[in-house]
């Protein structure tokens, strides 16, 4: 009898070796549970890569500005009429003045600041610099120049070569720095008779207060030898188009979209059928998805 219950001992004790070292539960009853519990405590976790298909088509780049309507009188204007108007700030040359003159300038700039009691931003933007105007007008001056030595003008080829050859191989920036002015119109307190009168009086509305603080803050900044400049709609673009092509906008600069027409809708070059269909099929689209948005609003 006592062999029979050491037999059963050493076994029992094998048995719970073999389900320790294979990581298995003990009671074989309790396998299932605890094997649907740990899977419960990975979905819980999730990686977040593995829900990626690598078939799905990519979402439209303008989905990921769903809450931006355009660019409207002169503002950016999103879908909760929230209006932003931008304007282009020239700095001072701080360092070069006086430590009077510095201290002139920050009890300006912390006067404005306390006096501020409105939504504002400051952006500031990287560019790459851009000599190709510099270059071309020194090519253009050394080409039309009738007096100057054979070595003269090798010299200046060979300036205006190194100088492009440094713009390609060593890129240099420059900030940029805007002052984002915010106010978002209440469409309830706005009487009109239809809806175009409500939207024309939302923006001039809109136009009217941001106007206002764009005044005060160039007037103000002014004394800090400070100057503020309003962006126009073809400003406002010019900065988007930086913000989203930072290195492309050196080759295809923006300043050269308007005199190519390549702003136009259908330029005057020749387009092939199927780039014609394309922006004529994405007009209707557009046309249909606005008159379903119409019917909802009037529906509501």
């Amino acid at each position: 009898m006592r062999d029979v219950l050491v037999f059963i001992g050493f076994g029992i004790g094998l048995w719970i070796f073999y389900r320790i070292a294979m990581k298995e539960p003990i009671i074989p009853w309790g396998e299932k549970k605890t094997r649907e519990n740990n899977r419960f405590k990975k979905k819980k976790t999730p990686n977040n890569k593995s829900n990626i298909d690598l078939d799905e088509e990519p979402q439209p780049f303008k989905d990921l500005f769903k809450d931006l309507e355009g660019i409207q009188g002169h503002m950016l204007r999103y879908t909760d009429d929230t209006f932003v108007m931008i304007a282009e700030v020239e700095p001072v040359n701080y360092f070069l003045l006086s430590q009077a003159e510095q201290e002139a300038i920050d009890v300006v700039f912390e006067r404005w600041l306390a006096q501020t009691n409105y939504r504002f931003q400051i952006y500031l933007q990287n560019r790459y610099v851009d000599l190709s105007d510099q270059i071309e007008s020194m090519r253009k001056s050394m080409e039309d120049a009738e007096d100057l030595s054979e070595n003269a003008r090798e010299y200046a080829k060979t300036m205006v070569e190194d100088l492009t050859e440094w713009q390609r191989i060593a890129p240099r920036f420059e900030t940029k720095r805007y002052l984002l002015n915010i106010y978002q119109v209440k469409s309830n307190d706005i009487s009109a008779d239809n809806k175009d009168e409500l939207e024309q009086k939302i923006v001039d509305k809109a136009f009217s207060e941001l106007s206002r603080r764009y005044f005060a803050a160039r007037n103000q900044l002014r004394k800090a030898r400070i100057d503020v400049q309003l962006l126009t709609s073809e400003g406002i673009t010019e900065v988007l188009y930086h913000a989203f092509n930072r290195k492309r906008a050196v080759k295809s600069r923006f300043k050269d979209f308007g005199p190519n027409e390549m702003l136009s809708l259908f330029v005057t070059s020749d387009q092939d059928d199927i780039r014609v269909n394309l922006v004529k099929e994405g007009l209707e689209d557009e046309a249909v998805s606005e008159e379903e948005r119409d019917e909802e609003d009037k529906a509501s």
